[in-house]
């Protein structure tokens, strides 16, 4: 064996002890919702699932090495199948574990974009096969699930899952609780449409539902109505300066703009304030 193979077999081996530690560190936490619909907190996208005699319905699968901590968990809940699992959004976070449940006989769902990004970046493995242009009901479970698409908001292709009886509304990325979005321009995202479609979710909502945050902990509609305030805040900021003739380094290197988030903590490792000022410039100079 000569010295590069010896080489490439001792990288293989330290990133498995990596991703294995990295697998044993994340913990599945499980937050109730309504009489049969919860929340998984892992690492990723936060994942929805309602449980009952039809079922599991599960929306979201995280990164596909948490797959076994996840049907360990969701087993905990129900030992029923997964008959479906819905795809907010095409973002790896949330659809890395998507082969390992269609391994289950799971039947996946999204949005048409949501496919189109995923044959793009080559993950033909667990494409949706059910997919929708607009709006979707799904009926399982004893209720309607309403799935709504919104254009042009965290990307091209995101929706939002609404469960009538029980009140619970899962967001995907077009909420990130108590911290910055991330809106992906290269992906079709905007700062207006994710505004947009914020503002329509809240006019669907009440007091009393339950919202699960593409990140973040469950969230009521006061705190949804504190983070669209927050984005209007923002785009207020950011356009004023692009119309008084700023270019992106002034708008980025100016804190004022967002000292007030930044200083309850919004900004976070993957969205910094000057990212998000950057994003928001981006997106409104277009």
């Amino acid at each position: 064996m000569n010295r590069l193979s010896i080489v490439y077999i001792i990288a293989v081996l330290s990133f498995s002890l990596v991703a294995r530690g990295q697998n044993d560190d994340v913990v599945i936490r499980t937050y109730p919702l309504s009489g049969h619909v919860y929340m998984l907190e892992g690492q990723g996208g936060n994942i929805g699932i309602s449980v009952g005699d039809d079922g599991v319905f599960m929306i979201d699968s995280q990164f596909g090495r948490l797959t076994p901590k996840i049907l360990e968990t969701i087993h905990t809940i129900s030992e029923k199948p997964i008959k479906f699992l819905a795809n907010t959004h095409h973002h790896g976070d949330h659809t890395g574990g998507n082969a390992n449940i269609a391994n289950e006989y799971t039947t996946i769902i999204a949005h048409d974009n949501v496919r189109k990004r995923l044959v793009e970046n080559d993950k033909i493995e667990a494409l949706p096969v059910i997919t929708f242009n607009d709006r979707l009901s799904i009926y399982i479970n004893g209720e309607q699930v309403m799935v709504m698409h919104f254009e042009n908001t965290h990307t091209d292709g995101d929706s939002m899952l609404y469960f009538t009886t029980s009140n619970v509304l899962h967001t995907g990325d077009i909420y990130f609780a108590e911290r910055y979005p991330y809106i992906d321009l290269n992906s079709g995202g905007s700062v207006d449409g994710y505004i947009e479609a914020v503002k329509k979710a809240l006019i669907l909502i009440d007091d009393d539902t339950k919202i699960i945050p593409g990140h973040g902990k469950p969230s009521t509609k006061k705190d949804y109505q504190f983070f669209l305030d927050m984005l209007e805040d923002l785009k207020a900021k950011v356009s004023f300066e692009i119309k008084n003739g700023k270019l992106e380094e002034d708008v980025a290197s100016n804190t004022a703009i967002s000292k007030t988030y930044d200083e309850l903590g919004y900004g976070w490792s993957f969205i910094s304030s000057e990212k998000i000022r950057r994003t928001f410039y981006r997106s409104l100079k277009q």
